[in-house]
């Protein structure tokens, strides 16, 4: 194999947004944002489409070219944009803009472009985008003014939750409430749009009364588990899509005391066997991983020993026969035991969408099965 590689199982993307989708019982958006959490966009958006997704979610429209000019012609929303950035190229593809100001809405109407459609974000406590609740009906009048001079179409409401993971947190309540009132403010306006919004895939699964017409699912469709404590993997049949290898490039025999990578706030205890894994932060190891996490050789579990550096780890592995060549898996499903992307995150003290997310470039995605 090469020096690394992240297999991405596109199978399980479809199948974990089948599962979703038939959990949820709405219509199902998938988010493939951020080249697709890191697993590669227009293969993921074409295995979730194949599990039954009725739209693609992105956060910047230039996300939305990238997947129509590799072919994808599913409905896609972006959501994410700046007041003077010209839209146009992503209207003319097709693209549905959410609309979080008038400023905004001023900017898709000045495009001009036949057939735009727009969902109105309104911010309902999370304090990101979408209009404030003193912004919010000047909004959707001016919305329904143009959707009625024929210049768009309304098609969603929408709003992201701030605690979805926590089931139970009083503050989903009160933006469901929120978000109520501002579904009432958009009908008062003269506006019915075909999808309301809210859930992602923790409220999903966990939430019943926020899925409305539509759920935004992003990291479930990964297989990676969003809410804290309640392993989806296990109770749904969600499966993690990206493996990560590398290949030991180096091993040699190192007296006790030995110091390994920079700083040297790892000494080997007895003498021992140092193994070299040409991957390192530049790569999206993070440097949290230092000493933490571990990564599997053979069946066999082992430490990072010291600081993670550009582009290497060292792991000890005692008096076991490691050799140059062999596989290292630092994360995967967790089915041969090998260590999990949520193991690396409980490790780095952060989250598993941020350990797939960030692998880098220079790390090959080798997609298997499903539609590429």
């Amino acid at each position: 194999m090469t020096r690394a590689v992240a297999e991405v199982d596109l199978g399980a993307v479809t199948a974990n947004v089948a599962t979703l989708k038939a959990l949820a019982g709405t219509a199902t958006m998938a988010v493939v944002k951020a080249d697709g959490y890191g697993h590669g966009a227009v293969p993921v958006a074409r295995a979730a489409l194949a599990g039954g997704a009725d739209l693609l979610g992105v956060a910047y429209p230039v996300e939305a070219l990238t997947l129509r000019r590799a072919g994808v012609d599913a409905p896609v929303l972006a959501w994410l944009w700046t007041p003077d950035e010209d839209v146009a190229p992503a209207l003319a593809a097709g693209t549905m803009l959410g609309v979080s100001s008038l400023a905004q809405l001023d900017r898709v109407r000045a495009a001009r472009v036949p057939g735009t459609t727009v969902h109105l974000k309104v911010d309902t406590g999370l304090g990101r985008g979408g209009a404030g609740p003193a912004d919010w009906a000047a909004l959707c009048r001016a919305a329904a003014a143009a959707q009625h001079a024929g210049e768009l179409t309304v098609q969603g409401v929408m709003s992201h939750l701030g605690s979805s993971e926590v089931i139970g947190d009083r503050s989903i309540g009160e933006q469901r409430a929120t978000f109520e009132a501002a579904l009432a403010t958009a009908a008062d306006a003269g506006l019915t749009p075909r999808y309301r919004h809210l859930a992602n895939t923790a409220a999903a699964i966990g939430t019943p009364d926020t899925r409305y017409d539509l759920v935004r699912v992003g990291i479930g469709i990964y297989g990676l588990d969003p809410l804290d404590g309640v392993g989806l993997r296990d109770t749904h049949g969600l499966r993690p899509a990206m493996t990560l290898r590398a290949t030991v490039a180096l091993t040699k025999r190192v007296p006790a005391g030995s110091g390994v990578s920079y700083g040297f706030s790892y000494r080997t205890a007895t003498e021992s066997t140092l193994a070299l894994v040409p991957i390192g932060y530049a790569d999206g190891v993070p440097r949290a991983a230092s000493s933490r996490a571990e990564v599997a050789v053979g069946g066999r579990r082992y430490r990072i020993a010291g600081r993670v550096a550009m582009d290497q780890v060292v792991i000890d592995v005692g008096d076991d026969e490691v050799r140059a060549g062999d596989q290292v898996t630092l994360f995967g499903d967790g089915r041969r035991g090998e260590p999990t992307a949520a193991e690396w995150a409980t490790a780095c003290d952060t989250i598993d969408y941020e350990i797939v997310t960030r692998i880098g470039a220079r790390v090959p995605r080798v997609h298997l099965g499903g539609v590429r």
